[in-house]
């Protein structure tokens, strides 16, 4: 990994994120124990560490409270910026007091201030961090970079490193009520294997993708879409912009949808469908062999 010349101080301004192990790690086999575990240092085996910067980490290892069994922690120390680019490198110690060795996969990090608002998230590989061994805390630098950070200076105190559990949790089709009710079952099935298919969101992002266009008797046009929500809480939709662009890359219709207002889960798809009357369209005998649906772009 990259290098940097950290871990200098020997006192926290960071504080404590726990969660139960099975939150974000399949087929752990849970400890029975009630008594409390003391993490010992760990530090990733590619590192070449001075043995004055190895005291920092003992130091600062040694001053952690102990964990409840079979729990996961990061533990934040403190935050420095980058000068040359404005990245945040959050300095934190990855806690596991499980009984066994464990790695981790891709998870969403959040850098919360002392009032739970969100300053920073990223998705982090944390395979990076190893391996790491039963009862251990492994010192870790978690890198944000300006695109990811949502306030101008770093938090001084009081801040911790949060797993996002959310974004562990595969992205799922979401129904309303009305399509729960009018849908067949196999017709569920394949609209959840058409989202099962779709693209990976990044963290936060959210974004309209169409799985059916119909020509009405009176008209109009018929788009059914899914609205894709990445972000880790729900999203309510009032008003929606909509254009419509055929094969051709023309603009068949444009309208403006009130929604009352829609509501998509966190991580999840939602179908919908926008009518456009015969008043909005734009284009005779568009080619909707290939078709999509975007909204307008804002004039500079």
């Amino acid at each position: 990994m990259k290098l940097f010349s950290f871990f200098k101080k020997t006192e926290k301004t960071g504080s404590d994120s726990t969660i139960g192990s099975e939150e974000i790690i399949d087929g752990i086999n849970a400890s029975t124990n009630t008594d409390e575990v003391e993490t010992t240092l760990s530090i990733h085996p590619e590192w070449d560490v001075p043995q004055e910067q190895e005291y920092v980490f003992r130091f600062l290892s040694n001053e952690l409270e102990p964990l409840k069994p079979n729990q996961i922690s990061l533990s934040g120390i403190d935050i420095d910026v980058e000068p040359a680019n404005g990245s945040w490198l959050v300095k934190a110690f990855f806690r596991s007091s499980l009984d066994q060795q464990i790695s981790v996969g891709s998870v969403e990090l959040m850098l919360l201030d002392e009032e739970g608002k969100t300053l920073a998230s990223d998705e982090f590989d944390l395979k990076e961090l190893g391996d790491i061994p039963a009862c251990s805390a492994r010192p870790w630098v978690f890198v944000f970079t300006k695109d990811n950070i949502f306030v101008e200076q770093p938090p001084t105190e009081n801040w911790k490193l949060a797993f996002n559990v959310q974004s562990m949790v595969p992205h799922k089709l979401e129904l309303e009520q009305a399509w729960e009710d009018g849908l067949t079952e196999e017709q569920k099935d394949g609209l959840a294997k058409v989202v099962e298919g779709l693209p990976k969101l990044k963290p936060r992002e959210v974004n309209i993708s169409g799985f059916q266009v119909k020509q009405q008797d009176d008209g109009g046009i018929a788009a059914s879409v899914f609205i894709r929500n990445g972000h880790s809480k729900q999203i309510n939709i009032e008003k929606l912009p909509l254009e419509l662009i055929d094969a051709s890359g023309d603009l068949v219709a444009s309208g403006s949808f009130a929604l009352d207002p829609l509501s998509v889960k966190a991580n999840t798809s939602k179908p919908w469908t926008f009518i456009y009357p015969k008043e909005l369209i734009q284009k005779d005998e568009p080619d909707l062999s290939r078709w999509t649906v975007r909204v307008p772009q804002q004039n500079a």
